[in-house]
């Protein structure tokens, strides 16, 4: 193999060792306890889970008669630490198939789950994966976050139901945002509290102060979502509206035809236009009385104007050209804003806000 070559290939088994985070079964147990009516007779598949670690594995085969499940497969690639099941290579790649406890020891025992190696690296895109994807009816797992979304398109593209962990912000990926709009994908429940531990390989020192956990050898993540097309309750739960439409607290986009909304709980009860809310609005969405409308990106199209370039003055005053008000919603103001970066353009001053959902209150919820 060339430098080159090695090189390459060293920096692509450090960047999916980098995604290797193992979620709490604690976590699996409160978020898909919601999901239960719709695994019995179903085959679930863990295309992203060492079953030898996962506690995804460990959940649907301890639970695989409760659950009423056809049959569990799990899968995952190359280059794990340990082997459970074998005493062969561990740096090959595996699938597992488990289809219930047929012993009576009403445990998954290891002679009653069937170990297959892959030919291949096991990637989800492989043809050996895609051939197991095809079997299943519902996939379950924690993907790479660097390839959330490839995954999650290559789910759509298969026509399959799914319970995912993904960043937050993949809402506002342009390849993935369509089927939100197209209420195609919604949020699951979410984790407690907000936060999201993961077990991890890594040590402390590759996270930031107070990211890694010493004690527990946990890792702290916010702005992680649970991510389904599988129909819950809680997404035809009713948001409560109670405040009313103020100019001065909504005010209108310079750039959008919609009104600015900074948190969710002031969406006003009392107006029928357009409105930009926080992606964490998603959160709550219910397509029964919100429709979604587009997006504050530049790709999205629904920009009214376009800025030329802009002088960015920081919180520090700092002084930079840039073109960074094309990407996403503004509010011109008057003064300049204490503490916080603005833009001049000309005479005129502008903020911009986060990027912003665009919805519209559904008639029968009015």
């Amino acid at each position: 193999m060339s430098g080159a070559a090695k090189n390459s290939s060293l920096s692509a088994a450090k960047a999916a060792r980098q995604d290797e985070f193992y979620t709490q079964l604690a976590d699996i147990e409160r978020e898909l306890k919601h999901y239960k009516k719709h695994f019995k007779g179903k085959t679930v598949y863990l295309n992203c889970d060492d079953p030898r670690v996962s506690n995804f594995f460990h959940y649907f085969s301890f639970n695989f008669e409760r659950l009423g499940l056809k049959k569990l497969i799990a899968a995952c690639y190359k280059s794990q630490d340990v082997d459970l099941f074998s005493s062969g290579d561990s740096e090959r790649a595996i699938w597992l198939e488990y289809e219930g406890d047929k012993n009576g020891s009403g445990v998954p025992d290891p002679e009653e789950i069937g170990v297959h190696h892959f030919s291949g690296d096991g990637d989800f895109r492989s043809p050996e994966s895609i051939e197991l994807l095809n079997q299943a009816d519902i996939v379950v797992t924690n993907p790479p976050f660097s390839l959330f979304r490839e995954y999650v398109t290559q789910l759509m593209e298969h026509d399959k139901k799914f319970i995912l962990i993904g960043p937050s912000g993949a809402i506002t990926y342009k390849e993935l945002f369509p089927f939100f709009k197209e209420n195609k994908i919604w949020l699951g429940h979410g984790f407690q509290s907000g936060n999201a531990f993961f077990a991890t390989r890594h040590s402390a020192d590759d996270y930031a102060k107070g990211v890694y956990n010493s004690e527990t050898g946990l890792v702290k993540f916010r702005n992680v979502s649970w991510f389904t097309n599988l129909d819950i309750a809680k997404r035809h739960e009713e948001l409560v509206l109670y405040r009313p439409y103020d100019p001065y607290m909504h005010p209108t986009y310079d750039n959008h035809d919609a009104i600015e909304v900074s948190r969710v709980k002031d969406i006003p009860v009392d107006y029928d236009g357009a409105m930009g809310v926080p992606i964490t609005f998603m959160e709550h969405h219910n397509p029964e009385q919100f429709e979604i409308l587009g997006i504050t990106k530049t790709w999205s199209g629904n920009a009214t104007k376009k800025y030329p370039t802009q002088r960015q003055i920081s919180a520090n005053g700092a002084v930079t050209e840039v073109s960074k008000l094309n990407d996403g919603a503004t509010l011109k103001i008057g003064t300049p804003p204490v503490g916080k970066t603005y833009y001049s353009v000309g005479d005129e001053l502008f903020i911009q806000t986060y990027p912003r959902i665009l919805v519209r209150r559904k008639a029968a919820s009015k």
